[in-house]
């Protein structure tokens, strides 16, 4: 079900600027001090644009590791986003802040505001799926992976396995929440480092660095994936 539908059905005013969902999670305590429930305010734009209310999944009732009774799911947004074990909904004509925007999510660093920047949308990133230093056998090989974006479709996927050149892996299925890629490798006995990145709809290509950040958000560069082959 849309939020949308929820808050108009609840009489949305016109005055309001933010929504913030409230799990029913136990509250939250860092450091000692008790933070509340988990929760974090949308803008009213994005509430009414695209985010649902799950309570339903694969035709069942959301199981409760998934958010039962109801899950919020904001699409192309970080997972915090997205609150589990949904209480309540917080409308307010004036903006709403919370610790998981504020203290929490936020870009602190730096090149960054004093104040951190907010974190909201998910960058472009990819992944081999390859355990971490894995072993493989020297002859026919196939790479696989998926890369996503929260800016929308992935456009282009390259892969290198040599340090230096790049070439275009195969789009498997359309992608939709990610896009499945796989590309044919023919090694020798050694060491190599794995590479892959992605460009979305947006024109956004993966950067072989990005700013450091103290809590390690977003991070979206090229990731080198170490692997051995014998």
């Amino acid at each position: 079900m849309r939020l949308s539908t929820v808050l108009k059905h609840a009489g949305l005013s016109r005055e309001a600027v933010d929504v913030q969902p409230v799990g029913l999670d136990p509250n939250f305590v860092s450091g000692g001090v008790d933070l509340g429930p988990v929760r974090r305010p949308l803008p009213i734009e994005k509430a009414l644009h695209d985010v649902l209310l799950a309570y339903e999944m694969n035709g069942e009732p959301l199981p409760p590791d998934h958010g039962f009774p109801v899950r919020v799911v904001v699409p192309h947004w970080i997972g915090i986003s997205s609150i589990k074990w949904l209480g309540q909904l917080e409308v307010s004509a004036e903006p709403i802040f919370s610790p998981w925007n504020t203290q929490f999510y936020r870009l602190f660093g730096p090149t960054y505001p004093v104040d951190g920047e907010l974190v909201s949308r998910q960058t472009v990133k990819s992944a081999f799926e390859l355990p971490w230093e894995a072993t493989l056998s020297a002859g026919r090989q196939t790479l696989r992976g998926r890369s996503w974006s929260g800016n929308g479709r992935i456009r282009r996927v390259e892969v290198s396995t040599d340090g230096r050149t790049w070439r275009p892996a195969r789009a498997i299925g359309h992608g939709h929440a990610w896009q499945r890629w796989e590309l044919p490798w023919h090694p020798a006995p050694g060491t190599y480092t794995l590479r892959a990145r992605a460009a979305d709809v947006a024109g956004v290509t993966q950067p072989d660095t990005v700013p450091h950040n103290t809590l390690g958000y977003l991070f979206g560069a090229v990731v080198r994936h170490p692997v051995t082959v014998v």
